[in-house]
């Protein structure tokens, strides 16, 4: 046995020096084989920090899409080669440029190790120059005008759902009813807001925020709230509003749009949809499915 175990211990020591354990981003590999990151179950009604707080991977690409430094996209490709549609992300953040783009990266995350390729948008918003009413959502419809930049990347652009949560929802069907061109597999409204002139007039935080969106109340710019108000747009049939009926951010009401596919889940609050570890995620998924 002796000389068994000192073979044993010579190949051990053998293997232990010829193998690296490479950490990426809060993910870890063993060689070249990235390991997923599990989320764990959660209760509904996450909170915004909850989110911030969630391991993720890091994108492949930062992609711009125009000449402003935050006209650009993160990019994820999916571990293998996928035919999947690609997604396109809008985030949330009352359209403030206080909240940006990295509070995506747990649900980019996920739906890349689900399969999907995900760009997910910086914009400008408001406190950014340019950012506002009509700024924040021309640049929504300039990225998707320059799809070319995925295509390049090896990422399929002829099969698109566009996704977005909160304020970044109201910004992404606004732009699937101005672009007709683009044939959307999906338009995923999260805990979107749709009518920004009854939204305006409520009192939480983000609410508060729209009168600096739209440069004035609804009384005050009342041809700019018409033309920003997802009720007096013709929308694509592709389109679905998915919403938390214990939402306190966007009130339920926001979901109840004239002619648009709706699904309300019960006990989801505003920001489980971005929190890959909650039941709302997973119904998430389940339609993209």
């Amino acid at each position: 046995m002796k000389p068994l175990r000192f073979l044993l211990m010579i190949f051990l020591g053998w293997f232990m020096a010829s193998t690296t354990i490479t950490v990426h981003a809060d993910s870890a590999a063993i060689g070249d084989v990235a390991q997923a990151i599990q989320y764990s179950v959660v209760e509904p009604q996450v909170s915004f920090k909850a989110v911030t707080e969630l391991a993720v991977t890091q994108p492949d690409l930062k992609l711009p899409y125009g000449d402003d430094p935050v006209q650009f996209g993160w990019l994820w490709k999916p571990d293998k080669p996928s035919h999947k549609s690609t997604i396109v992300i809008v985030h949330g953040g009352c359209w403030l440029n206080a909240f940006g783009v990295d509070h995506s990266f747990p649900m980019a995350t996920a739906l890349s190790q689900a399969g999907y390729p995900v760009w997910s948008l910086e914009y400008r918003r408001t406190g950014d120059t340019g950012g506002g009413w009509p700024g924040s959502l021309n640049d929504i419809k300039l990225a998707l005008k320059n799809l070319n930049q995925l295509h390049q990347q090896g990422i399929k652009t002829d099969s698109i759902i566009l996704m977005g949560h909160s304020s970044g929802g109201h910004l992404a069907l606004l732009a699937a009813s101005e672009m007709p061109d683009i044939n959307f597999k999906q338009v995923i409204g999260l805990a979107a807001i749709t009518d920004i002139s009854r939204y305006a007039l409520g009192e939480n935080s983000c609410q508060s925020a729209t009168a600096q969106f739209m440069n004035g109340l609804p009384h005050e710019q009342s041809a700019a709230y018409h033309q920003a108000n997802l009720i007096y747009r013709s929308l694509p049939e592709s389109v679905l509003l998915l919403q938390g009926d214990a939402d306190r951010i966007v009130p339920v009401v926001q979901a109840k749009l004239y002619a648009v596919k709706i699904e309300i889940m019960a006990a989801a609050g505003h920001f489980d949809w971005v929190h890959p570890g909650t039941a709302a995620f997973d119904k998430l998924l389940r339609v993209l499915d």
